[in-house]
């Protein structure tokens, strides 16, 4: 069995990439020339340098896999431009469809993202949840996983699309600056903290992807991939604080004053080029509810989380801690 996984370098491709190896599967990765491959090789993978956006190093890649995992994004960053969102989430999921096509692959997985629903008005949604993107990155990801819904019904697209909750665990970034606020004691919370935030710890997601590719069952659906339970803000505030035995936070600002000033500071730094401190993408965060049924992989997939979120963010805090970030 071959695979290939695009964003083998990143997060949760890194992952996938592992486990899959773990299991004696052959493993090429698309990456770009500027990504960190070290790793990668060290685990015996096959590189194919090349970008998600250039059809011909998408075609190249693909030909001779059994399974394509689809995993490469542009995901949110303050200076990004729009037009890059839509190249590498919508078209470079085209370039992939077209190439499984063309070479007869077996089977693909695309990772899509729970944001194609972002207003959720009666949590916890679930698959059936009317799409509701609420910024370009959503939006770029909606398209692409409707594309790959079309192909499926006029193409007989051998497919299963992934919606993964908040992916977090070690390696991961995008939580860190919470983690390490609240280990310093100087976190606040813009808002009440009380709405919901459905997370997903890395291995628990590589599981679901291996899952989709081998059942039957899972070919043209859709499955939302999160931890057995959700908490709110200030519950997640209390597990990190507890982690690193200092008190709970209990600063809370306004939000919409902390949204104002995103926005003036996200003006401001543009010009810069330079990620902002603070940008509206991020403090929507502490807005918009995040809760969500997984009944359905579980019941199609076999999907059974193995990480609670307590054991979780324990392995998250540790490897923070143990590389420095900390």
């Amino acid at each position: 069995m071959k695979a290939l996984v695009t964003g083998g370098s990143g997060f949760a491709g890194s992952h996938l990439v592992k486990k899959l190896i773990s299991r004696d599967t052959n493993v090429r990765v698309l990456v770009r020339p500027t990504s960190k491959i070290d790793t990668l090789k060290e685990l015996g993978a096959e590189i194919v340098t090349g970008d998600i956006t250039d059809k011909n190093s998408v075609f190249k890649a693909v030909k001779g896999v059994d399974k394509v995992f689809h995993i490469t994004a542009a995901f949110r960053e303050a200076n990004l431009p729009d037009k890059t969102y839509w190249d590498v989430n919508y078209g470079g999921t085209k370039n992939i469809i077209e190439a499984c096509l063309k070479h007869g692959t077996q089977r693909l997985v695309h990772c899509s993202t729970i944001g194609v629903t972002s207003s959720i008005k009666n949590p916890p949604a679930d698959e059936t949840t009317p799409y509701s993107p609420g910024d370009v990155y959503q939006e770029s990801k909606c398209k692409a996983e409707k594309e790959v819904l079309k192909y499926i019904k006029e193409k007989n697209l051998p497919a299963s699309i992934i919606r993964p909750c908040a992916i977090y665990g070690p390696g991961d970034f995008r939580l860190l600056k919470m983690f390490r606020m609240i280990a310093k004691k100087r976190f606040f919370m813009p808002g009440s903290g009380n709405v919901s935030y459905h997370m997903v710890y890395v291995d628990d997601l590589a599981n679901s992807f291996i899952l989709a590719s081998e059942k039957e069952e899972a070919i043209g659906e859709v499955f939302i991939i999160g931890g057995e339970r959700y908490v709110t803000l200030n519950e997640l505030a209390m597990l990190i604080a507890k982690e690193f035995n200092v008190p709970p936070p209990k600063i809370h600002l306004p939000y919409k004053p902390v949204e104002i000033l995103s926005s003036v500071v996200e003006y401001i730094y543009k010009p810069l080029k330079k990620e902002p401190p603070l940008y509206r993408r991020r403090v929507a965060f502490f807005k918009k509810n995040r809760a969500f049924d997984i009944s359905k992989a579980k019941k199609i997939l076999g999907y059974k989380p193995e990480f609670s979120l307590e054991k979780g963010i324990h392995a998250a805090a540790k490897w923070y801690i143990d590389n420095g970030y900390i």
